[in-house]
């Protein structure tokens, strides 16, 4: 059945839009080719979606079963990525959300005009899709076609069309999306000899085909396109302009190769100051976005000067959150007061940690941590922080969950643009952290080491118990709320009334294919008595296995179990 285009709608398409982004963003990273190719648009674009989801679903906090307004849900979406916009994709992601909120936040009255609201959802979506895209073509001071500027009035149109639900509109905006997409190459010469379309376009695809799953529940994700694999080799054969990695260039911006500095900055200012601001900006360099409205605006520009770019802010009102990215060194930093250098450690271990006794653990291997609640997930940047605390020249990173695999992969991009050498081992328990860890060699080589952990981390199998809250559908049957839930490997294998009895037939299952370790990590609710209990049971009946247990203290899960 159809989604009305309410608050919830807003949400689903913001977490289904950063789980499209996280799977696209090595791909887009990888096609990057116009104007310069910087190898980072797809992370920029899941690091300003993840901050306008983040806001969204802070509205949420505390107002459920209710929830908030559409337009409530809508404004935090656009403010969200308007404040946390990365690079030049970013900042047009941001602008997009901007016009789609000024309509579907007013219900429909443009804001310029004071019209009449439309009388369907479907309406709607589409004057939506058309203001985002006026606002995206007016941010940017140099338009330029065979960008996502195109894609985005392709996909306007296109959603003009259809007379129907918001589920339609949305599903003919994004067919628009991919035939604009589809024909960039042929519009941007260095697209075409690349043999790549444009980065910022297949980002817009991917977060109209999120829009299509909120709204119809069609699943209309995109394969992995195969023709970034080539696209450097090939675009060193046919002469285009590549360029060492950096903070993203102009997408939907030109001109060609040039300044030396990227500059982004979070402005309150009013508009007349902003009108001037442009101008002067436009004067110093190139791929001039200005986003935003109502006393807060984002600024992005590539200038040689990167210095009389925030004077120029400063004269308009009151620049924060300041960033510069020297392209040529790929070394983005933000402007902060100038601290003492401190002597880098050569290799360091960030971990997520779910309870204050596995902190502990983890922290007693010389890990710097990243603590974490149940269903309060860390963000990338809470990630790059760490990496920032561990203050190594090597990092190895764990994110100890399966469904943080996006978010980590963003950080780890992000901190190597830094200059940090970081390995992402894809652990999907803190039991294969903890595997990774009792391997981990400093003194060895860094490829040898990571090869080392990312061996036994894989080598060992997960399981958790849970207790379910409520009556659903498992992969083991239907459980009630109350029961005790056995996964093993991220799936529900056993459903049982108590956790000693649940968990041993979860080992068992565990240790019929064998194994040498069982490492039991035991909840705050887990008394001494079952782990005892459950030492036993390993003890007795599969000899020759060790067990070794430890305390994940509070916010832990009930009990997490790793058998090498």
């Amino acid at each position: 059945m159809p989604q009305n285009l309410d608050a919830v709608a807003i949400r689903a398409w913001s977490a289904l839009a950063l789980d499209a982004l996280g799977q696209a963003r090595e791909e887009i990273d990888a096609i990057n080719v116009y104007p310069v190719a910087d190898a980072d648009t797809g992370t920029n674009l899941y690091l300003t979606m993840e901050s306008a989801t983040q806001a969204v679903d802070a509205v949420f906090t505390g107002l459920e079963p209710a929830g908030p307004t559409r337009a409530e849900a809508v404004r935090a979406l656009a403010h969200g990525a308007l404040i946390g916009a990365r690079g030049n994709s970013g900042t047009i992601l941001a602008q997009l959300l901007r016009g789609m909120a000024q309509v579907l936040a007013d219900d429909g009255r443009a804001p310029e005009s004071g019209g009449d609201a439309p009388h369907a959802d479907g309406e709607l979506l589409a004057w939506a899709l058309r203001r985002a895209a006026e606002a995206a073509y007016q941010a940017v001071a140099h338009p330029v076609e065979g960008t996502v500027l195109t894609v985005a009035r392709a996909a306007a149109e296109a959603a003009g069309r259809p007379a129907g639900d918001c589920g339609a509109v949305a599903r003919a905006a994004y067919d628009g999306a991919r035939a604009a997409l589809a024909a960039t190459p042929d519009q941007l010469a260095v697209l075409g000899r690349a043999g790549v379309v444009d980065a910022g376009g297949r980002g817009l695809v991917a977060v109209l085909g999120a829009l299509v799953g909120a709204l119809s529940g069609e699943s209309v994700g995109e394969r992995p396109s195969t023709a970034h694999r080539n696209a450097r080799a090939h675009a060193r054969v046919e002469g285009a302009d590549w360029a060492a990695p950096g903070t993203e260039c102009a997408d939907g911006v030109g001109t060609g190769a040039g300044p030396a500095f990227e500059v982004i900055y979070l402005l309150e200012a009013d508009d007349a100051a902003v009108a001037r601001l442009r101008t002067r900006l436009d004067g110093l360099g190139d791929s001039l976005v200005v986003v935003g409205g109502d006393g807060l605006w984002n600024v992005h520009v590539h200038v040689d000067d990167a210095g009389a770019a925030v004077e120029a802010g400063v004269e308009a009102g009151r620049p924060y959150r300041i960033r510069i990215t020297h392209f040529g060194l790929g070394d983005a930093h933000a402007v902060r007061a100038a601290q003492p250098p401190r002597e880098r450690a050569q290799r360091g271990i960030v971990a997520v940690v779910r309870g204050a006794g596995l902190g502990g653990l983890y922290a007693d291997a010389g890990a710097t941590t990243v603590p974490t609640r149940a269903g309060e997930p860390p963000a990338s940047g809470e990630l790059v922080d760490a990496v920032r605390r561990a203050h190594a020249r090597e990092v190895v990173l764990l994110p100890n969950d399966a469904d943080l695999r996006h978010t980590a992969a963003a950080a780890a991009e992000q901190a190597r643009s830094e200059g940090v050498r970081v390995a992402l081992i894809p652990t999907r328990s803190p039991v294969q952290g903890i595997a990774a860890l009792a391997v981990h060699e400093p003194d060895r080589r860094f490829d040898e080491d990571v090869v080392a952990m990312t061996s036994a981390a894989g080598a060992t199998r997960y399981a958790e118990l849970a207790v379910a809250e409520r009556q659903s559908w498992t992969s083991a049957g239907i459980c009630q709320a109350g029961d005790v839930l056995g996964l093993i490997d991220g799936d529900v294998a056993v459903i049982g009334e108590e956790v000693p009895a649940t968990a041993e037939v979860v080992l068992d299952r565990m240790l019929a294919a064998g194994g040498e370790m069982v490492t039991l990590v035991l909840g705050e609710e887990v008394s001494d008595e079952v782990a005892e209990r459950l030492q036993k049971h390993v003890r007795d009946g599969h000899l020759a296995v060790d067990t070794v247990l430890y305390r994940g203290g509070p916010q832990s899960a009930l009990l997490l179990i790793g058998v090498e």
